[in-house]
């Protein structure tokens, strides 16, 4: 009974990210997308962070290693990641904007391998990460006449934000913490929201009071309330009882609910170029973890 419910929060956790890109495609026409990642992780830290304080006897961090793994967190994983995941996807689909993202658990291997030395990247997995960037540039299609505009600067973006997250996952490789891993996620989004608060006035944004639209605050809350707090608690559980290796699937399904959900509720294009491209991102994703795979398939789950 566990592995079936297992399974269904695993795809509960994959429809929950899939349509966070969904979610910001539809708030973008409400706000400036830096507020907007803003109030995501206002509303993300407020549910969380309560939910910690009720569950937890020793939610507060209490260490150089707590407020380190804190920064790494909420400022690359949280505040850097989203500022311009949502910047980039005004320029962009649901559909590529998750695809790129899709990058993640590669990109990670890799900055892991150049940082810590704690990843084997052989000639067969730098082969993965080269396909791995070659299909997001089949995705994006850059036009050499039009690179200052367009998909392309929409993906840069977004890249530019995946290799934030990685550095940001292993940097929290480097120290110890005392607190569970939600704790972290809560405090590392409270402390992501302000420097997203931060950055949002530097630029010049024009700051306003959430919309009332209902449509709006529907986008709003999906995405702070499910897609973050409750996604990253599913998350954290699945990370548990799976292991990171079964849990980074997780990138390789949601970009399918991406590109589905926003074809049927916003009318996106999906192009064959599209498609070509995350073929090939899982091929490299298979080249890098190909001895995980084989490990899984034969029924030996990793730690």
């Amino acid at each position: 009974m566990s592995r079936y419910r297992d399974v269904a929060l695993f795809f509960a956790l994959s429809l929950l990210w899939g349509g966070s890109f969904v979610a910001i495609e539809v708030g973008l026409d409400y706000y400036p997308p830096v507020l907007y990642a803003a109030y995501r992780f206002d509303l993300a830290a407020l549910a969380l962070i309560s939910y910690v304080l009720v569950t937890e006897s020793g939610p507060f961090p209490r260490s150089r290693g707590d407020l380190a793994a804190i920064g790494f967190s909420g400022g690359l994983s949280v505040a850097a990641n989203n500022a311009l995941l949502f910047v980039g996807q005004q320029y962009t689909t649901s559909g590529i904007a998750s695809i790129t993202y899709s990058l993640v658990p590669i990109t990670t291997a890799a900055v892991a391998a150049a940082w810590v030395g704690g990843a084997d990247l052989d000639a067969h997995g730098a082969l993965g990460v080269v396909l791995a960037f070659l299909g997001v540039g089949l995705v994006a299609q850059p036009d050499p006449a039009n690179l200052a505009g367009g998909v392309a600067v929409g993906v840069g973006l977004i890249g530019i934000g995946v290799v934030a997250v990685a550095v940001g996952s292993v940097g929290l490789r480097t120290v110890e913490t005392t607190f569970s891993n939600v704790a972290l996620t809560a405090w590392a989004m409270g402390f992501g929201a302000l420097a997203i608060h931060a950055l949002s006035l530097g630029l010049g944004e024009a700051q306003r009071l959430p919309a009332a639209s209902p449509r709006a605050l529907a986008a709003l809350a999906f995405l702070g309330l499910f897609s973050s707090a409750a996604a990253y608690t599913i998350y954290f559980t699945l990370l548990d009882r799976l292991g990171p290796f079964e849990i980074n699937l997780v990138s390789y399904v949601v970009p399918v609910v991406a590109t589905v959900t926003g074809a049927l509720l916003l009318d996106e294009p999906v192009t064959p170029f599209t498609v070509a491209g995350f073929a090939v991102i899982v091929l490299g994703f298979g080249l890098l973890k190909r001895r995980e795979i084989a490990h899984a398939a034969a029924g030996v789950r990793f730690p």
